[in-house]
């Protein structure tokens, strides 16, 4: 009778491979981690960045009038997402020469409690607009008379710089 050796691992060098990918998972995640929080920085900023351009320049090609002038957030919306007339009346044929100054609308806010979900956007008359984490389908405050601008969250960068005054 013939015998035939069976090829196994060891439990040591099972717990050893085990103990090294702990070591590398330590060391991975919060790298990880770092780089999700980054994201969401930079998508802050380059959504702030497009949102304050879009507003200057209708204001610029509507003689200062600020868009959603009469505080209705459709108003904001339609007059940066279609095009307009020197007055800011929407409308598609060729006596609407202005805009459309967003493509795609409000972007969704990408950091803070009401990340990924809120679009919309809080109309108001504080200057500067400050933040209300409880308003969660409210993505941005805006100013409509001033033009400002801010991401409507409490949260913070790893900085400590808050979303909300410092974008």
């Amino acid at each position: 009778m013939k015998r035939t050796k069976k090829y196994a691992f060891s439990l040591v060098e099972l717990v050893i491979v085990v103990v090294i990918i702990g070591v590398i998972a330590a060391i991975a995640v919060p790298r990880i981690s770092r780089g999700a929080k980054g994201a969401g920085d930079s998508a802050i900023r380059g959504d702030l960045a497009a949102l304050r351009n879009s507003i200057d320049m209708y204001a610029a090609e509507h003689g200062g009038t600020f868009p959603g002038a009469d505080g209705a957030e459709a108003t904001l919306i339609s007059q940066l997402t279609k095009k307009s007339d020197a007055s800011g009346a929407i409308g598609t044929t060729s006596a609407y020469p202005f805009g459309p100054y967003l493509r795609k609308g409000f972007p969704v806010i990408p950091v803070g409690p009401n990340s990924g979900k809120a679009t919309g956007v809080d109309m108001t008359t504080t200057s500067p607009p400050t933040s209300d984490d409880t308003k969660t389908t409210k993505g941005w405050v805006y100013n409509y008379q001033t033009g400002e601008i801010i991401a409507n969250t409490s949260a913070t960068d790893d900085a400590g710089n808050a979303y909300d005054a410092t974008y």
